[in-house]
């Protein structure tokens, strides 16, 4: 999870935990991009806005590192902008959630995007 906010990183973090998911926690851009390419996640949860350079950035790094498969990227925000969601969704994001959200919702969002990679 690649998410600035102490708070909601935290409870997210217990969330998805309980749901028996395996979670890392990265603050800013270039610790995401690092972090992914050490440990190959199934599904990063990002903001757009991160210290060092924002989601969009990230995607885009981690894409010219060449992992394969790419991670599944669910975009969490305060951006609804139709602009950047669609800009988002060019750039292969999964998902798009904007703030506010429902923590529980994000899990179950992450839990199907893990099965649906089982499937494929």
């Amino acid at each position: 999870m690649a998410e600035d906010e102490r708070n909601l990183a935290e409870a997210l973090t217990f969330l998805m935990q309980r749901a028996g998911l395996d979670v890392t926690v990265a603050r800013d851009g270039p610790s995401t991009v690092e972090t992914a390419r050490r440990i190959k996640p199934d599904v990063i949860v990002l903001d757009i806005m991160l210290p060092g350079f924002d989601g969009f950035e990230v995607v885009a790094a981690l894409k010219n590192l060449g992992t394969d498969p790419l991670p599944r990227i669910i975009m969490l925000t305060a951006r609804g902008h139709e602009k950047d969601k669609r800009k988002a969704l060019e750039l292969g994001v999964d998902d798009y959630v904007t703030k506010p959200f429902s923590n529980r919702d994000v899990v179950e969002r992450v839990q199907a995007l893990i099965a649906r990679g089982a499937v494929e």
